[in-house]
Formats: C-alpha cells, structure tokens, sequence
C-alpha cells in the first residue's frame, strides 16, 4: 500500500555536494521516524542519519556536520543533504519510514535505493 522511491544519487567528487529526495505515496495516514540508511559494497548496511515526526535529527558519527536530514510532511518527502562528500561516503542509499497506512499498523517500508559514487 505504500512505496518509497529515492533520488537524488549519482556521481559526484570528492568535496562535492549532493541532495537525495525519498517520496512516500500510497495509503498513508501518517509518517513518524523516516531515515536515511546505505550499504556499500561487502558492508553491512547501516543508519546515517534519522528525523522524527516532531523534527529531531540524528546522525552517524561518521556524517555528522556534513550531511542534513529534513521533511517536508506535507509532500511526504525526506531529504539527505550530502556536503564535504569522501569517497568513503560511496554507498546506496536506501530510504526508509515508519508509516501508519489506512487501516494498519505501524510498520517501517523502505525504498529500492539510490547509488551515490564519490570519485575523482
């Protein structure tokens, strides 16, 4: 009933800054936590960073002071600013959210992800 779908990922060098976009659509009552996860190659996947419904943030320490996360509930929508990008930050990106749909429980889907490359 609900899907996420990310963009936003791409090539960038080292230094450099992307934006990623996670829109959640379909049968949707309400979002409480969305988070930002990434999995590169042979690694386990893990959190970046994660916002509440109320607007609170936490990052990874590895990210923190170079990546933001927000949301725009109104469009269902959380961002990933990328600044001051490593290539140790090479990853996909995977999206995800606590989301109440019509009629169910709480449960957290998450996106297909998008692939974002720090290369010179």
């Amino acid at each position: 009933q609900v899907q996420l779908v990310e963009s936003g990922g791409g090539l960038v060098q080292p230094g450099g800054s992307l934006r990623l976009s996670c829109a959640a659509s379909g049968s949707i009552s309400r979002i409480d936590d969305m988070k930002w996860h990434r999995e590169a190659p042979g690694k386990e996947r893990e959190l970046v960073a994660t916002i509440t419904s109320g607007g609170r943030t936490n990052y990874a320490d590895s990210v923190e002071g170079r990546f933001t996360i927000s949301r725009d509930n109104a469009k269902n929508t959380v961002y990933l600013e990328m600044n001051s990008l490593k290539p140790e930050d090479t990853a996909v990106y995977y999206c995800n959210a606590l989301v109440e749909s019509w009629g169910a429980l709480l449960r957290y889907y998450w996106g297909k992800g998008t692939l974002v490359t720090v290369s010179s």
